[in-house]
């Protein structure tokens, strides 16, 4: 029996919609699927060669009438290339704009013959399509599409509430590969502190909804009451920011600025503790990775984190606003070392245990089935 072929669309960064794609993407092939993925870049994780991998890079068409290249229309354009060259079967569109558009219009330029499922990931839904120019367009995309998944029950139920859609939202969360993300898989510690310094790791694309001042002030606070240090990682619009507040408060030479990086788990288990305080995180995939990791997570309370993390148990929760909240349980934790192993080992075994890649990749494959069996593509995940 054939498998289907897939297309595979999402931003190529650091970002957690893409990085999901991609992991998705790999766990297909290595079943034997046929995964074409189509972005900008090659994205982050996909830098060397599986087999069954296949990427297809989008070239923008610039004229001078166009005040911008149409970004959207030139995916939509590859996209159906892709489908009519490998007779994809299926297209999933990782966050709704553009890709989801994209999606669309290139099943409509096929005659309807591959489908498309949209994954919402989070400021697709929560930022950009409550946009009042964007809320129709937002919805039309939710209902044309021949399923809808969401990585939390908070972000579907946003959805159902902001737009109402005609539609069930099938909820599958978002997943950690155990075997890549794991204790021993991290760098040694002594590489980036001193045995008397907390390490502390904020990875992100940096973009405004990840409240990075957050982190830096944080940083500051633990710093003020023990040595600390911090490995930020990404690259987005609020970098020089963080770095102008990071002088301000005389903690400039306690950050270590990576830029993106493809093998997070070689950083995420020599870290004490990751900081996650957006001000919102539809589900907050880096926290679970560091969890799987060993590494407790000081995340906010914004969005689905208390999906996955038992604030005291397997990692700490606060409200994004409250910093001096934030340094309180940072210090407490780092603090005491024994506490400190105890919430990583239960981190660990609760990343594993309820959001390991087999079981949740198998809900997006009975996604699949039903979709391409002519089914409703309703099923195969949680409730909402």
């Amino acid at each position: 029996m054939r498998l289907p072929v897939i297309g595979m669309v999402c931003y190529p960064g650091q970002g957690g919609s893409g990085v999901v794609a991609t992991e998705l993407g790999l766990h297909l092939a290595r079943r034997g699927f046929e995964v074409h993925f189509i972005a900008s870049e090659m994205p982050l994780r996909l830098r060397r060669y599986r087999r069954n991998v296949f990427f297809h890079r989008v070239d923008l068409v610039d004229y001078p009438v166009f005040q911008h290249p149409p970004y959207t229309l030139a995916l939509a354009a590859t996209i159906h290339a892709v489908a009519v060259r490998h007779g994809l079967d299926l297209v999933h569109a990782h966050y709704a704009l553009p890709h989801a558009a994209a999606a669309l219009l290139a099943r409509d330029m096929g005659g309807g013959r591959t489908r498309v499922v949209t994954t919402l990931h989070g400021t697709d839904i929560t930022i950009v399509g409550q946009q009042p120019a964007m809320v129709d367009l937002t919805r039309h995309l939710v209902e044309r599409s021949d399923a809808v998944t969401a990585v939390s029950r908070r972000l579907a139920r946003e959805t159902e509430q902001v737009f109402a859609p005609r539609r069930a939202i099938t909820v599958i969360p978002n997943f950690v590969d155990p075997r890549r993300f794991r204790p021993d898989a991290a760098l040694p510690r002594d590489e980036f502190a001193r045995p008397d310094e907390a390490l502390l790791l904020h990875a992100s694309n940096l973009r405004p909804v990840k409240n990075v001042a957050a982190v830096v002030r944080v940083l500051a606070g633990v710093h003020a009451h023990r040595p600390a240090r911090l490995l930020l990682v990404g690259e987005g619009p609020q970098r020089e920011e963080a770095r102008r507040l990071a002088e301000t408060l005389d903690v400039a030479d306690r950050i270590t600025w990576l830029g993106e990086v493809e093998r997070l788990e070689e950083l995420l288990g020599a870290a004490d503790l990751l900081l996650l305080p957006s001000w919102h995180e539809s589900f907050g995939l880096v926290a679970l990775e560091a969890m799987a990791c060993g590494t407790p997570a000081l995340a906010t309370t914004a969005g689905g984190t208390a999906e996955f993390i038992d604030d005291g148990q397997t990692g700490l929760l606060r409200d994004p606003d409250d910093v001096p909240g934030m340094v309180t349980a940072a210090t407490a934790l780092l603090d005491d070392p024994e506490r400190l192993r105890r919430m990583g080992e239960d981190a660990r075994r609760a990343a594993v245990s309820r959001f390991g890649a087999d079981c949740v990749v198998r809900q997006y494959l009975d996604l699949y089935d039903t979709l391409l069996d002519g089914g409703s593509g309703t099923g195969g995940g949680a409730p909402v």
